[in-house]
């Protein structure tokens, strides 16, 4: 499983302790210094099911900043890709991509049934 991460939040915190209490192998990626990709975006979000807005950190101050919340509403799916890929701030996480799975954000509950699925 690919892991990615900022070390600094949180929430990516509990994740991993979690993720490693639960014996989990996964590679760690920090978001910030290996951005992801429009097309990596593209694929987790058609493996995800969940809509484009779900992997935008919407709590972040870049987020705000930029006013996005009203922006994007006007953007193509296309645009909102090209913008997620520039700065890894501006992406959901941390973001778990497994075998038939993507999963942002940590809700314990899903992401034990996702790997309960796969072990």
């Amino acid at each position: 499983m690919l892991f990615i991460e900022y070390p600094k939040c949180s929430t990516c915190q509990k994740a991993r302790k979690w993720l490693e209490a639960q014996g989990a192998a996964f590679e760690s990626r920090h978001i910030k210094e290996q951005n992801p990709t429009a097309e990596e975006l593209k694929a987790w979000r058609e493996k995800s099911g969940l809509p484009l807005k779900r992997f935008f950190n919407t709590s972040g101050m870049l987020y705000r900043d930029l006013g996005l919340k009203d922006k994007l509403p006007g953007m193509s799916d296309e645009e909102q890709y090209t913008l997620l890929a520039t700065d890894g701030m501006l992406v959901k996480r941390p973001i778990l991509i497994g075998d038939g799975f993507v999963l942002t954000g940590f809700k314990e509950s899903e992401w034990a049934a996702a790997l309960q699925d796969k072990t």
